[in-house]
C-alpha cells in the first residue's frame, strides 16, 4: 500500500432483500486529500460510507486503517479510529441547545454538573472559525435546515477526526456559507486531515477535490485525479448516458392570476409580502438562509399564523388557517427536509402515496385495494420511482426517489398551487433532470409553482420571475431578462 494511503477498502459487498447495494468495490484516501465520492441516487455511496463508519457490518471484504485490517467495525471504534462522518440525515436532539449537541456523550463538567458556560464559549470559536453566526444556546428545533447542516458540521470538527466524511455538506447552504465551508476543509486539508466528500454539485467539486471516484449502481466505475476530467465526463462516468440541456425550455404562461398575496406579515419576522403568481408560471424565490423564503410558504401553507395581509385564490380571499384549509384551498406544499415533513419515512411507498387521496379509494370505510394498487402504480410509473416493490419502505429509498414519492402524494392531491421549498436538495444530476421535467410539466398543464431554490443556476434556469427576499421582506423583483447571479447577490444582501 502506498505511504500516504491511509485508508482502502477491498472487494466490499452489501445486499439487502431485493438489492445488491455494493458489488466489491474498491477504494482508497490519501492523507490530508479531499477525495470526492459521486454517483446517481442508490449508486451505493451511503451504504458505503456507513460501513466505513461501522453502522453497517459488510457481506465480504476487507477496511484498512494505517496498514490495519478492521473487522466487525462498530460506531464507537470508528470513532476511536479517528473517522467521523455527517450524513444527509441529521444526528441531533431537537430539544437540546446547539453547545449541548455538539458535545453530546463528551459534555464538559465542573465537580458534578455540567459547565455550560465553557461548552457555550467552546462552540462560539468553533462556528467562529466556520465563519458563522450561530448562537451556540440556541435550541436545534428552532433552527433551519441550512443551520442544521453547519452544527453537524461543527460537532465532526469539535472531535478532532482524522478522517472526515461530508455528505452533501453544501445542499443547503449558499453561496457565502459554501465559501466558508471550503476555506474550513482546507484549513483542516493542512492539517493533514483527509475528507470523503460526497455531493450532486458537480462544479464545486473542481474548486475543492483531488480526486473523485465514481459508483454507479453499487460497483466501482473509475477514480480520476480532478484536472483530468470536466463535468461531462463525470455525468457520463455516473449514468452510463448522456444527458439533455440542465433546464427544460420554459413555456410562457398565461396572464390569469391563481395566487395573490397582499401584505401579508407574520409574528417578528415577515415584513408586508405582495405577489402574484399566474396560471403556468415557475415563480422563483431567491435569497440567503434565514431570509424568510421558507417562511413565507409556511405561511401560505397554513403552518405559520400570519398576523396581518390576505390570501386570494382565483380572486376569492382564502383563510388558510392550517394545512388542511391551504390544502383544500388547493395549495400543496413540496418541504425542504423531506425526512421530518415530507415523507412517513416507516410507511411503504403506497402507504405514502396512497394516504393522499384516501376518499378516491374507499367504499364506505373501507379501503379498496385494487382501485389503490391501480393508482400508487401508475404514479409510481409517471414519475420512475426506483423500488423492489410498492410496499419497500421509504427509509429503505434513496433520497431522489423519496423526494419522487413527496412528489407523487402532491400530483395525487392535484393542487393548483404547487409550492417547491429546495426541491433538489441532496439528490444525483439525473434525478434533478426527471425533477425539473416535471416541474416544467406541472407548469405546462396550468399549475402556478413557486420554486424556492438556493442553487443559482436552477434558480435563474427554472424560473420566469424571481422574488429576492433580504431578513423577512422581499427587496427586488426580477424578470427573466434581466436576471444575473450578480443581481440575484446584491438583493439578497441588501444592496440597493
Amino acid at each position: 500500500m502506498a505511504e500516504n494511503i491511509i485508508l482502502e477498502t477491498r472487494n466490499i459487498s452489501k445486499g439487502f432483500p431485493g438489492v445488491q447495494a455494493l458489488d466489491n468495490v474498491g477504494f482508497n484516501l490519501r492523507k490530508g486529500e479531499v477525495h470526492a465520492l459521486i454517483g446517481e441516487n442508490g449508486a451505493g455511496k451511503s451504504t458505503f460510507i456507513k460501513i466505513l463508519t461501522g453502522a453497517y457490518q459488510p457481506d465480504s471484504g476487507e477496511i484498512i486503517l494505517n496498514g490495519e485490517h478492521l473487522s466487525h467495525l462498530n460506531p464507537h471504534q470508528a470513532m476511536g479510529c479517528g473517522i467521523s462522518a455527517i450524513y444527509q440525515e441529521f444526528n441531533l436532539v431537537p430539544y437540546l441547545s446547539v453547545a449541548e449537541n455538539i458535545y453530546f456523550g463528551r459534555e464538559f463538567t465542573k465537580t458534578c454538573f455540567l459547565d455550560m458556560d465553557k461548552m457555550n464559549d467552546s462552540a462560539s470559536g468553533i462556528f467562529d472559525e466556520m465563519g458563522v453566526d450561530i448562537n451556540p444556546k440556541t435550541r436545534v428545533s428552532e433552527l433551519s435546515v441550512a443551520y442544521k447542516q453547519l452544527v453537524e458540521i461543527g460537532k465532526a470538527v469539535s472531535q478532532n477526526s482524522r478522517i472526515l466524511i461530508l455528505d452533501e455538506p453544501t445542499a443547503a447552504l449558499t453561496n457565502n456559507e459554501t465559501e466558508n465551508l471550503f476555506k474550513l476543509i482546507k484549513k483542516l486539508q493542512s492539517e493533514g486531515v483527509s475528507i470523503i466528500y460526497i455531493s450532486h454539485r458537480l462544479e464545486e467539486l473542481q474548486e475543492i477535490a483531488d480526486r473523485i471516484t465514481v459508483f454507479r449502481d453499487g460497483a466501482y466505475i473509475d477514480t480520476v485525479a480532478i484536472g483530468d476530467t470536466d463535468r461531462a465526463g463525470l455525468i457520463s462516468l455516473m449514468v452510463g448516458r448522456k444527458l439533455g440541456v440542465d433546464f427544460p425550455k420554459p413555456v410562457k404562461s398565461s396572464d390569469e392570476t391563481i395566487l395573490e398575496v397582499k401584505n401579508l406579515s407574520t409574528e417578528g419576522f415577515l415584513k408586508n409580502i405582495n405577489f402574484k403568481l399566474n396560471k403556468g408560471e415557475i415563480l422563483g424565490f431567491g435569497g440567503l438562509v434565514g431570509a424568510g423564503r421558507t417562511e413565507v410558504a409556511r405561511a401560505i401553507f397554513g403552518l405559520d399564523a400570519i398576523v396581518k395581509g390576505e390570501i386570494f385564490i382565483h380572486g376569492k380571499k382564502v383563510f388558510n388557517k392550517n394545512p388542511a384549509a391551504a390544502i383544500a384551498n388547493g395549495i400543496g406544499l413540496i418541504p425542504e427536509d423531506r425526512k421530518d415533513q415530507g415523507v412517513l419515512l416507516n410507511l411503504s411507498i403506497r402507504e405514502n402515496i396512497g394516504f393522499t387521496f384516501i376518499d378516491r379509494i374507499t367504499d364506505w370505510i373501507i379501503v379498496n385495494r385494487k382501485k389503490e394498487k391501480k393508482l400508487v402504480d401508475e404514479f409510481q410509473k409517471k414519475l420512475s420511482i426506483k423500488c423492489s416493490s410498492t410496499e419497500q419502505l421509504v427509509s429503505n429509498l434513496s433520497g431522489g426517489n423519496q423526494q419522487k414519492v413527496v412528489l407523487a402524494k402532491w400530483l395525487a392531491g392535484d393542487c393548483e398551487v404547487l409550492i417547491f421549498d429546495e426541491p433538489t436538495r441532496g439528490i444525483d444530476v439525473g434525478a434533478k433532470q426527471e425533477i425539473y421535467s416535471l416541474i416544467r410539466e406541472l407548469a405546462e398543464s396550468g399549475k402556478g409553482i413557486i420554486f424556492i431554490s438556493s442553487e443559482m443556476p436552477e434558480l435563474i434556469g427554472m424560473s420566469e420571475r424571481i422574488i429576492v427576499m433580504h431578513e423577512g421582506g422581499i427587496e427586488g423583483e426580477l424578470a427573466a431578462g434581466e436576471v444575473s447571479q450578480e443581481k440575484i447577490l446584491d438583493l439578497a444582501s441588501g444592496i440597493n
